[in-house]
């Protein structure tokens, strides 16, 4: 297929095709000759199309792009461009330690160097578990590629004694099984392995489905793409739909800058609320923003997005699974809810390069249990609150996941309504609460909130899923399984805990999280935003002036980098040198001969 008329040569011909510099020309050419490419491919006009590959047997969630990545290649080729894969970073939740939020800026790092360094004209972005997503967008974000987003999709619904069981709920449900003494150690593995009964990422809407269904409202993937299930077919053929259209925004020079609006990402907030998204999703979609330079801040989380109802019936906020979000319609049934409500931005432009209301048009929920009628939600107001006070300068709690026994143990008392007060355990870190949760001498009753600090970015490293403490055992044995929890650190989007999350700023950096002891009262007042430690202001500075900062010990040399130039939760973690960069892929690099 002839190439498209073009008003500029495309970037890749400043390799691969550049008759004043014949040396390096070819140089750059003949060993990719090595592979079985031709000269006549690679100078003949024809757009070099990335493939950012994120599976492998190290990423169990995303190895399902090792199979995609050849229907991919095939749209590539198909569409008229020449496909060139390669990977990215590692990033598996489930199993990287300490955490794989220690590896979201690498990954990012590494993605920015291959999109500026190589002759690359475009990239498709395959993502599934949940750092993936974002580590990509900033990426592309960063570099201005015209990009495009393949999610990998969620695992098919799980099944435990004849009930759905969710992927990362299955875990705090057989650790509240196990300290009550209902199950053992092979009935704690039966019960989770059951929740991932195929390839793809997690089945309920955790970070990992709530990410990729915020790039779909984002507009970067195509319509449908996030919800479909792994081991579908329509999986591989939205694979083959969008190796074609990832040329297409090369010939039409549909760039990130053009999609990532300000539009767009209050629309992704307002999406993440309906859907009942992940508090991780914050962190990541602040981290997007500040790369391609929209103004962002936490408070607009609340702004937008805490007055939407909850309209999809998905675990941990609800009671489906995955495969049945996506029959129920996926993310076009939510944006068709939202935006007949006039919840959305509907001129808002997509990477099909249609808009947001032209996609969702047509796109009505298939199963109105599952995705409701916006009149008929499961809850109304359920976004994140973002609280202040002065124990930190924000934090979050979701409210779509407060259950209605922890409603009517801390937020119905008459005359003080969504607010309490209660005595605080305070853990030094993960290793501290799981070494004393069961100490009799801390006497936990079913009142108190139990504080962790030490688990955010610095403190980690990487901000740890730690926050969501579960209560001593012999309070899980008389049926109190949740208590109010706070922290700087995060929890799972898996978790149905509503607890105080992201603390900024965290306490190892001076944060007054670091100050707090245990018995003190802290009093959490959800109407006026505000977590206050009930003492005098001299008492807070006594403890300030005899505060000092624990010891960081550093594992690893990027453990160090990291921490010596990472942001906070609410900014976005970002490493806080790399938002000044933009449009890095417009800067050609040097000759390296």
């Amino acid at each position: 297929m002839p190439p498209p008329t073009r008003d500029k040569p495309l970037r890749s011909a400043n390799w691969f095709d550049n008759t004043d510099r014949p040396d390096m020309t070819a140089i750059y050419v003949e060993r990719f000759m090595n592979c079985g490419l031709t000269r006549r491919e690679l100078q003949s006009g024809r757009p070099i199309i990335g493939i950012a590959q994120t599976g492998s047997d190290l990423t169990p969630c995303n190895r399902i792009h090792v199979d995609l990545a050849e229907r991919v290649k095939a749209g590539v080729r198909d569409a008229g461009g020449v496909p060139f894969v390669f990977p990215v970073h590692p990033l598996q939740e489930s199993c990287r330690r300490p955490t794989a939020a220690l590896d979201r800026n690498l990954a990012y790092l590494g993605l920015v160097e291959v999109l500026h360094g190589y002759p690359i004209d475009g990239v498709v972005l395959m993502t599934a578990c949940d750092k993936t997503t974002p580590a990509c967008l900033m990426a592309a974000a960063t570099t201005d590629t015209p990009a495009i987003v393949l999610s990998g999709g969620p695992m098919l619904d799980g099944w435990f004694e004849g009930k759905l069981t969710g992927s990362g709920m299955s875990v705090w449900e057989a650790r509240r099984r196990l300290e009550a003494g209902e199950t053992d150690f092979e009935g704690f593995m039966d019960l989770v392995c059951a929740s991932t009964p195929s390839p793809g990422h997690c089945n309920t809407m955790g970070t990992a489905l709530s990410m990729n269904s915020l790039a779909e409202a984002l507009g970067m993937s195509l319509p449908g793409c996030a919800s479909i299930p792994a081991p579908y077919r329509e999986r591989t053929q939205m694979a083959y739909e969008t190796g074609r259209r990832a040329v297409g925004i090369v010939d039409e020079d549909l760039r990130p800058s053009k999609i990532l609006t300000r539009a767009a990402f209050e629309n992704a907030i307002v999406v993440n609320t309906a859907i009942g998204g992940s508090t991780n999703c914050p962190i990541h979609l602040n981290a997007i923003a500040r790369h391609v330079g929209v103004e962002l801040t936490i408070q607009d989380w609340e702004d937008f997005g805490y007055d939407v109802p909850l309209i999809v019936n998905c675990q941990p906020a609800g009671e489906h699974l995955g495969e049945g979000f996506h029959r129920a319609g996926g993310v076009p049934a939510v944006l068709h809810e939202l935006t007949n409500a006039g919840r959305l931005h509907s001129g808002a432009l997509t990477i099909n390069a249609n808009t947001i209301g032209e996609n969702c048009r047509n796109t009505p929920s298939r199963n109105p249990d599952v995705i409701r009628p916006y009149e008929r939600p499961l809850r109304d107001r359920a976004g994140f609150l973002v609280l202040s006070g002065n124990l930190f300068e924000s934090a979050l709690i979701k409210t779509s996941v407060i259950s209605p026994d922890f409603r009517r143990r801390f937020l119905s008392r008459p005359g003080h309504e969504n607010i309490f007060e209660s005595r605080v355990v305070v853990f030094e870190n993960y290793e501290d609460y799981h070494t004393r949760i069961n100490d009799p001498a801390l006497a936990i009753d079913e009142s108190c909130l139990l504080a962790i600090r030490g688990s955010g970015p610095i403190g980690y490293p990487g901000a740890g899923e730690v926050v969501n403490m579960l209560p001593p055992d012999y309070l899980i044995r008389k049926g109190v399984n949740k208590l109010p929890c706070m922290g700087d650190g995060r929890q799972s989007g898996t978790s149905d805990s509503p607890s105080i999350l992201n603390v900024c700023p965290e306490s190892v950096t001076g944060g007054n999280l670091g100050l707090l002891e245990t018995g003190d009262t802290v009093r959490v007042d959800l109407n006026s935003r505000k977590v206050d430690l009930l003492v005098p202001e001299t008492e807070l500075l006594r403890r300030r002036k005899n505060w000092q900062a624990p010891p960081i010990e550093n594992q690893t040399p990027w453990q160090e980098i990291q921490r010596s130039c990472i942001g906070r939760l609410d900014t976005g973690a970002c490493l806080e040198l790399a938002p000044k960069y933009r449009s890095v892929a417009m800067n050609l690099p040097r000759h390296n001969h």
